[in-house]
């Protein structure tokens, strides 16, 4: 049998490609940077050639690493394919899902209890850790991400895209100096996820206000964080409409009427040889179904109230 390089550095090597960063793609395999990089050097030793283009705070793939990745990335889905095969049905049952934790805690955690009943032998393991969908086949199974676009190299489908709507504590629109104008935002801080960082862009080209300039712009990596600084009148968060709706926190409103279609949208991504997994297939039917049962719900509501 033809010579091969160790698992370990191809590893190293498809997540550095994913991640872009070797501290990153370190930090996700739980090694240090220096470890990980002799790992980089070992494969490309033993290629003859080097596989990325080092610049001072990243790195990237030339076309010779572009290429290996292309060929190398199916066999590694057909190896952790044949490697759950091969440890039982039962294993195969149990599925790790990335989601956002603003999610998981808003939409997926009550409604898991369904899963449960369509599914019962079904074991969901739920990890809310950054850099989702560049872990896929790395530990997890599926992602859920609100992202603008996912890479073609995985299987993608749109979950929800949504409007952009202001949120903010119920105190802004009283006092002194009521909130009731978007010229207000100049005096008042700006509330950003950084997995969104042009969602208020997106508004205020909406509403036709471009030139407008909050006070100043906060990013936090939680969506739970921003409904809590929101409500503790810190600023107005702009996130989506189902973000507030789901939020069941009163000090919250919508404060202006204005909102924006979506930049971004939360998508369900996994390699495409996931699907073929009864686990993942099962969740994958399961989680569209219920969307779709949910947005009819929401619409038979919306009629009513009309």
């Amino acid at each position: 049998m033809r010579r091969l390089p160790p698992l370990g550095s191809i590893q190293a090597f498809v997540e550095v490609a994913r991640l872009g960063s070797v501290k990153a793609a370190a930090d996700s395999l739980a090694l240090s940077s220096p470890a990980l990089t002799r790992r980089i050097q070992a494969l490309e030793q033993f290629m003859g050639a080097a596989l990325f283009e080092r610049h001072h705070n990243a790195v990237e793939l030339n076309g010779r690493g572009e290429a290996f990745l292309g060929e190398i990335e199916p066999h590694l889905d057909a190896l952790s394919l044949a490697v759950e095969r091969a440890v039982g049905e039962g294993r195969a049952m149990r599925i790790r899902i990335a989601v956002p934790s603003l999610f998981a805690s808003q939409r997926l955690m009550p409604a898991l209890p369904l899963l449960r009943e369509r599914h019962p032998d079904l074991l969901i393991d739920v990890d809310t850790g950054a850099n989702r969908i560049s872990r896929l086949a790395d530990g997890i199974d599926a992602a859920i991400a609100i992202t603008d676009e996912v890479n073609d190299r995985n299987y993608a489908r749109m979950l929800e895209r949504g409007r952009i709507v202001a949120v903010g504590s119920k105190r802004l629109l009283d006092g002194e100096r009521p909130l009731l104008d978007p010229a207000g935002l100049r005096r008042v801080p700006v509330l950003l996820h950084r997995d969104m960082p042009l969602a208020f862009d997106a508004w205020k080209k909406a509403i036709g206000h471009q030139d407008l300039q909050p006070a100043h712009i906060n990013y936090y990596d939680a969506g739970q964080l921003i409904l809590d600084a929101a409500g503790a009148s810190l600023g107005v968060a702009f996130m989506l409409e189902s973000h507030l709706a789901s939020s069941n926190d009163d000090r919250l409103v919508r404060i202006f009427e204005e909102s924006a279609q979506s930049p971004y949208a939360y998508w369900f991504a996994c390699p495409p040889s996931a699907l073929r997994r009864p686990g993942v297939r099962m969740f994958h039917d399961w989680l569209f179904d219920h969307f779709a049962e949910v947005a009819t719900e929401a619409e038979g509501l919306q009629t009513i109230a009309a």
